[in-house]
């Protein structure tokens, strides 16, 4: 039986509203995905390593506090410095509309706003990851 997906989810800084990222967590689970809940009051270096220590195909990250444009370009650029640009990034919370083309300009795959559908937030992960080979392999 292949290995099934692994998605970290996360909040960095100090955001500590996680409804949302649970629920999110949840559906996902609910999904087949195997779920890595990070909490709250990570920091770019932490995720990073739990990305690393659990062979993450995905990152999961919420925002609501404006936060984003601070965190994503360090993580995506430790992600892509340490070998793993491939690893998925996912980024939902309260995201203005010109910031979403910014994210994905950085290497976002995919942004959800407040409002996303539970069925349009896992099709998009489905497919994102369907044809995804991260295999994290450290030495």
């Amino acid at each position: 039986m292949p290995r099934k997906r692994r998605i970290i989810m996360a909040k960095m800084g100090l955001d500590s509203h996680d409804n949302a990222l649970r629920i999110v967590s949840k559906w996902l689970a609910d999904s087949g995905y195997e779920v890595i809940y990070a909490g709250v009051y990570n920091s770019v270096e932490r995720v990073l390593r739990i990305t690393i220590e659990e062979s993450a195909d995905a990152l999961g990250l919420s925002f609501l506090g404006g936060g984003h444009l601070h965190y994503i370009p360090k993580l995506i650029g430790l992600l892509r410095e340490k070998g793993l640009g491939k690893v998925k990034v996912f980024v939902g919370g309260v995201i203005p509309p010109d910031d979403v083309k910014t994210m994905k300009e950085l290497g976002v795959d995919a942004v959800f706003t407040p409002g996303t559908k539970r069925d349009e937030i896992i099709s998009t992960i489905d497919h994102i990851l369907q044809n995804s080979t991260v295999r994290l392999k450290i030495e």
